[in-house]
């Protein structure tokens, strides 16, 4: 069978969900609805650990000889390593110890690395960091190399391997010279969101939230962290409107604030590198 051959395959998305907040599921259902359109694989289905359908019980609607299973995570740890294969059943006593490709009876199930950590995610920041200044110029639009570019986290105090997973973005892009700087800043550590605009040599700011689901933080915190008024953000959020104006001018520079990259369309690509990735590996082994 060819290698991008996935038509007995079934493609299983794995999100977090929750009951808190709406957005959290939206990149999940975005991505499975555009791998669908593709026509890539005979099955695409969703699960998620916080809504229904449930990562426990997804499998047991899946038929197909191949199952590829993606979590539609940032990083790896708690959640990839440990909550999602003890859902799936991947894992014996131990739930740390589990192999990401296993055989049930007919079928051989492949579990990924999340998307997050995948090599690929660079042109995904790239692409938001540059959309969000062509589609707001102002008053016109600037040149990358006179502009810094800073890719948001939670910080340690969330998930440590998520830091790591940034400040790895922020390497390979400071390597590829297209901003004059580029920087990682968090909410709970340093260097702080809000210290942005101190950080920054340029005139003009890019900041995009390294998140897969906008919600809470990337609507609201982060706004507020970058100098708007609670009162005023919290009102905006809860009648639908933008929390930031594209681009807000504050302390001598203009920023541009993207929406979180787990909406960006070329996480479909992601995923798909994902798969083809475990397909090979299974091939050569």
């Amino acid at each position: 069978m060819a290698l991008d051959d996935f038509s007995d395959a079934a493609l299983v998305l794995v999100g977090h969900g929750s009951t808190l907040n709406a957005e959290s599921s939206a990149p999940t259902y975005q991505h499975a609805d555009e791998l669908r359109r593709r026509r890539i694989f005979g099955w695409v289905v969703e699960c998620f650990w916080k809504l229904e359908p449930s990562i426990a019980g997804v499998l047991r609607g899946v038929s197909a000889p191949r199952v590829f299973i993606v979590p539609l995570f940032i990083s790896e740890g708690y959640f990839t390593e440990q909550v999602v294969p003890r859902e799936l059943g991947l894992c014996g006593n131990d739930v740390r110890d589990f192999r990401r490709v296993q055989k049930r009876g007919n079928q051989t199930l492949h579990y990924s690395g999340p998307v997050g950590t995948h090599e690929s995610m660079t042109d995904v920041i790239l692409d938001r960091a540059q959309e969000i200044v062509l589609r707001f110029p102002f008053p016109h639009e600037p040149k990358s190399n006179d502009t810094t570019l800073f890719i948001a986290g939670h910080g340690t105090g969330n998930n440590e391997n998520s830091r790591k997973a940034i400040e790895r973005q922020v390497e390979i892009i400071r390597g590829r010279h297209l901003y004059r700087e580029v920087h990682p800043v968090f909410m709970e550590e340093g260097p702080r969101i809000g210290d942005c605009y101190k950080l920054a040599p340029t005139r003009n700011l890019v900041m995009v939230p390294f998140f897969i689901s906008d919600g809470l933080h990337s609507f609201e915190d982060i706004p507020v962290m970058l100098g708007e008024p609670r009162a005023s953000v919290t009102e905006r959020y809860r009648a639908g409107q933008p929390t930031w104006r594209n681009p807000t001018e504050r302390h001598g520079k203009l920023l541009w604030y993207t929406a979180s990259i787990g909406s960006e369309p070329g996480i479909a690509d992601v995923i798909l590198a994902r798969v083809r990735e475990m397909a090979g590996a299974n091939t050569r082994h």
